[in-house]
């Protein structure tokens, strides 16, 4: 599944790769107690890491997006999560829905199912041996919700 029909393989990768900073970007910042916004976080990621200057406009662009839309977000994955609530998660599930489910709402240019498929690698490599079906799971239920009867 490409992202994109206009993406080369080498902006698949720098996208793959910036979705796994804004997963550790995101982290950071829960670990921290929320303390200022995620684009401070970002900042003071980037200031100990070197993140590639290819990567860093995506990670900006979706960081601000999930900045600016948390509330919705937010909403759209408590409707999607059954009998669970979003703060029970683990603090790298939350973030890896938290990220996929910014792209699904905000980013038109890439598809919801790539979006899916990015936050199941990400859970397969960070998340606990329940993760990738969970994360999937919650991602496909807020794919549906949104695409409605068709989806």
């Amino acid at each position: 599944m490409t992202e994109s029909k206009g993406l080369g393989k080498r902006e698949r990768i720098d996208r793959s790769r910036a979705r796994a900073w804004m997963l550790q970007i995101h982290y950071r910042w829960e670990a921290c107690g929320r303390e200022g916004t995620l684009r401070e976080s970002l900042a003071a990621t980037t200031a100990t890491r070197r993140l590639s200057p290819r990567r860093l406009p995506y990670v900006r662009q979706v960081l601000t997006l999930l900045e600016e839309n948390a509330e919705a977000v937010d909403r759209a994955l408590q409707k999607a999560l059954e009998n669970w609530r979003l703060e029970r998660l683990s603090t790298i599930d939350r973030a890896i829905v938290r990220v996929a489910a910014t792209e699904i709402l905000f980013v038109e240019e890439v598809p919801p199912k790539v979006s899916i498929q990015e936050a199941i690698r990400l859970a397969e490599m960070y998340g606990g041996p329940d993760s990738p079906r969970f994360v999937n799971g919650v991602l496909d239920a807020l794919y549906k919700a949104q695409a409605g009867p068709r989806a």
